[in-house]
């Protein structure tokens, strides 16, 4: 860790504790001012210096829960959502902590709503304080103070991307010295010298396809001018397996999982599709009704359109508004079916801008006025969260794809079909529009191996803001 680094993480310890303490503070005046009294009277007598005293305590204590969330390990290339996802849930373990020790102590505190607004006020202040600490960190940052310097190392695409990211901001603390396509003694003698020199903090691979020797010489290097190394995996071509090991009659056998998402890991997440489908249905409710009313008005037809997916369990029906005309629509519902199939057909052939097993036409003309802007902004897929209360679908997941589609996988892509398919999913937050079909399977296929609440809790956080960004509709 730099030395910039660790100034701002030592920085961050008592800035919590002041923020955490100015939260309680606050939350007393809170309830002590005259407008609040006058909604609720107050009945109880707290001295503010008993209460000051237990704040104190109590400030100190959630410091020590921040720790072990590891919220003082937090980098500059750490995502913001990432760390006040930690923030919540560190400020509600201190919740608790005072709740249960409030109930050990048989003491019945005088007013829940201080409780409740310290912990509320505590995650805002806390929030604001470590967002004006990046703001400050970034701007060091982009004056090229405190960066790690790194040597690259690597020959595909992910090396490009990588680059083109790094190299496109100053602010993520990152800077990118040089890059090397391959490793020979020639280079290992340019990073020795690089390195001797002090132009170098980190060696970074990005090439999964070297040689172990090279691998080796790499780590030797970092070794022995006390560099960091790094690396980044083949997404595809690494196996990160899940293994589950139980004795029977003796005999150790170990069991490989494809994904964690199994056991109380797949009840959970079905509970919650349940509860955050309902809550979104009721939410965007009005948004259902007035996108209903505009399509009827627009053109005959229905306004729900359904479309055949496919899922580890087979076929089944995604809901959808209705964005095309009615002649052209694809299903046994409709009459017009074989010269829907043809006029898609001739469109696939001459406007598809993907390739692989999927496709996607470009300037579709067989779309409504109404249909370009609920796509555009993904209104048309709305109804899926009937989907996700119903049990074919999840909040978050892989995509789901049309039989004719899925037909044309090859073998690596089907494991995209071993979990239930979502709304949203790592590929549709990571610029999906963008992705070839090989990086979206990359990225199922990581999600899959490595699930947990906490990724699904990201993915839907940024979903929204994913969804804001600009999106041609083809």
């Amino acid at each position: 860790m730099k030395k910039s680094e660790l100034i701002f993480t030592f920085l961050l310890l008592p800035l919590d504790f002041c923020m955490i303490l100015l939260a309680a503070i606050s939350a007393y005046h809170l309830r002590f001012a005259e407008f609040t009294a006058d909604i609720r009277p107050i009945i109880f007598n707290l001295p503010f210096d008993y209460y000051f005293n237990a704040a104190l305590l109590v400030s100190a204590g959630c410091v020590i829960i921040f720790a072990f969330a590891g919220l003082y390990n937090i980098t500059a290339a750490t995502k913001i959502t990432d760390e006040f996802y930690r923030l919540v849930l560190a400020c509600s373990t201190g919740l608790v902590a005072v709740i249960i020790l409030m109930f050990f102590q048989r003491e019945l505190f005088s007013s829940r709503f201080i409780i409740l607004a310290a912990w509320v006020l505590a995650i805002i202040y806390t929030a604001v304080a470590r967002f004006l600490m990046r703001v400050i960190q970034r701007h060091i940052y982009a004056q090229g103070i405190g960066v790690h310097r790194i040597a690259v190392v690597g020959d595909t695409p992910a090396t490009d991307r990588l680059i083109t990211l790094i190299s496109s901001s100053r602010k993520i603390g990152y800077k990118i010295i040089k890059r090397f396509k391959s490793v020979d003694s020639g280079i290992l003698d340019e990073l020795r010298t690089l390195a001797r020199q002090g132009n170098i903090d980190e060696i970074m691979q990005v090439d999964p396809n070297l040689s172990r020797a090279d691998v080796l010489n790499l780590f030797n290097i970092c070794d022995e001018f006390h560099l960091t190394f790094k690396y980044a995996a083949d997404l595809l071509g690494t196996k990160i397996l899940k293994t589950d090991v139980s004795m029977l009659y003796g005999l150790p056998i170990v069991e490989v999982k494809i994904t964690s998402l199994d056991g109380w890991g797949r009840i959970l997440k079905r509970i919650l599709d349940i509860i955050v489908s309902l809550l979104l249905i009721i939410i965007f409710s009005p948004i259902f009704l007035i996108t209903a009313i505009i399509i009827k008005l627009e053109s005959k037809g229905p306004v729900i359109y359904k479309n055949e997916r496919v899922s580890r369990n087979g076929i089944f029906k995604t809901y959808k508004f209705r964005s095309m005309q009615l002649r052209y629509c694809i299903g046994e519902e409709y009459k017009n079916n074989n010269e829907a199939l043809r006029v898609e057909e001739d469109l696939i052939q001459s406007q598809n801008t993907k390739t692989g097993p999927l496709y996607k036409i470009s300037n579709d003309p067989r779309l409504t006025k109404t249909g370009r802007f609920i796509r555009r902004w993904s209104i048309d897929e709305l109804p899926q969260f009937f989907n996700v209360l119903f049990g074919s679908m999840s909040i978050v997941g892989p995509r789901p794809h049309q039989p004719r589609e899925v037909s044309r996988y090859e073998r690596h892509h089907k494991k995209v079909l071993a979990v239930k398919p979502g709304l949203t999913g790592l590929a549709q937050i990571s610029g999906r529009s963008d992705l070839s079909f090989e990086e979206e399977v990359k990225l199922d296929t990581y999600y899959i191996e490595n699930w947990s609440p906490w990724i699904d809790f990201i993915i839907m956080l940024r979903t929204p803001l994913a969804v804001m960004r600009s999106r041609k509709v083809e």
